[in-house]
């Protein structure tokens, strides 16, 4: 009779299932990272579409509007199905506030800043400026004494050199990249475009755009420092994201309804009113999924990683700007956008690299503050 096999040993089933979990963690890592490069065109897409209809008369507040509603309706059903053990008995008076200045600030404010800013400047300018949200959000965060601020640490001066190099970054983007430099874009059969449609902005309005895109920067800052602060206490994005966009609808809807004549007016826009719903019902879908994509690639990898994706909108935004709107991005303000570029990797690299070293006189009590820095670099 032949002896039996021996049966594998418990180092070789070690080995498999070592060899398995590596293999698992990598395919993991490539679908986080082509999703977040997915996620960034996505957003730079966007822009590149939204950016032509908003010069035919569409009203921004309109956009806004409905493209904050069509996002909230989308993530309230995974918000109910997978958040609602998470909800409190009862919501707060402070928590109602929070909500409210969220959605105020967050969805009406920061989206119509941007629109405006993006109408007049171009949607490559428009998706760079965000990069300096990382480097503001350290100087309201250091404000306001959520982020460790010591002028003794490496790490706070690399996050202040990299916060002005940012600054610098952008202005030095904005003045050099001339509103007369490009050429006139080709008018498109589809959308009907005119030539006073295509014309780009003159000087006074390039000034303009960069200073409501630099406002809208500063106010989605310290919105994400409130957003952190709310999380600490109630961790459930999406019904973040759905209760605020909702919110927010209702607030820029009835900001428009009274200061504009004509009420919920998408305003004068040459192309059909089904077209532009179109466009915002595919917006708002696309927004919800690229949020909750970014939501798990949070929880999965931290904000350092996802933030560190967020150039890709800005280099996208340039290539579909020259492909599709025959602006191009002139090589003077090329150097301001590797500065930019620059600040904001000094900053997540400090960010990264300070979280890493632990004080040995840490106390207890920083624990929580820890917890509260967690989602500060989350800028969608």
């Amino acid at each position: 009779m032949e002896p039996a096999l021996a049966p594998p040993t418990a180092a070789g089933d070690d080995d498999d299932a070592a060899a398995e979990a590596a293999a698992g963690w990598c395919w993991e890592d490539v679908a986080i990272s082509a999703g977040l490069v997915a996620v960034q065109l996505a957003g730079a897409a966007y822009m590149v579409v939204v950016t032509p209809v908003l010069a035919l008369g569409l009203n921004p507040l309109f956009l806004v509007t409905f493209g904050s509603l069509s996002t909230g309706l989308f993530t309230l059903p995974f918000a109910i199905n997978l958040e609602r053990k998470k909800w409190p008995s009862e919501f707060n008076n402070w928590l109602l506030v929070r909500f409210f200045l969220l959605a105020l600030g967050g969805v009406t404010v920061f989206q119509a800043l941007m629109l405006h800013g993006m109408k007049k400047t171009s949607p490559a300018i428009a998706s760079a400026m965000p990069n300096l949200a990382p480097g503001f959000i350290f100087i309201v965060a250091g404000c306001l004494r959520f982020e460790r601020v010591d002028l003794r640490c490496m790490y706070t001066r690399a996050k202040i050199a990299g916060t002005l190099l940012c600054l610098g970054g952008a202005v030095t983007m904005s003045v050099l990249q001339s509103p007369s430099g490009a050429p006139a874009r080709r008018p498109s059969p589809s959308t009907g475009h005119t030539a006073a449609a295509d014309a780009r902005p003159d000087r006074d309005d390039w000034v303009v755009g960069c200073v409501c895109l630099l406002s809208a920067v500063l106010v989605v800052s310290g919105t994400t420092v409130l957003q952190a602060a709310t999380m600490a206490h109630f961790p459930a994005p999406f019904t973040l994201c759905s209760v605020t966009s909702l919110a927010g609808a209702a607030l820029t809807g009835a900001f428009q309804a009274v200061t504009a004549a004509g009420g919920l007016s998408p305003g004068t826009p040459q192309i059909s009113l089904q077209i532009i719903l179109s466009l915002l019902l595919v917006g708002g879908v696309v927004s919800s999924v690229c949020v909750m994509f970014q939501t798990w690639a949070l929880e999965k990898k931290g904000p350092v990683v996802v933030s560190l994706f967020s150039p890709t909108q800005t280099v996208g935004s340039a290539v579909f700007s020259a492909l599709f709107l025959g602006r191009v991005m002139q090589p003077a303000s090329m150097v301001g956008m590797v500065f930019l570029f620059s600040g904001l990797y000094v900053v997540l690299w400090a960010k990264k690299r300070e979280s890493q070293v632990v004080p040995a006189d840490r106390t207890e009590t920083d624990g929580a503050a820890d917890d509260m820095e967690k989602p500060l670099l989350f800028t969608d």
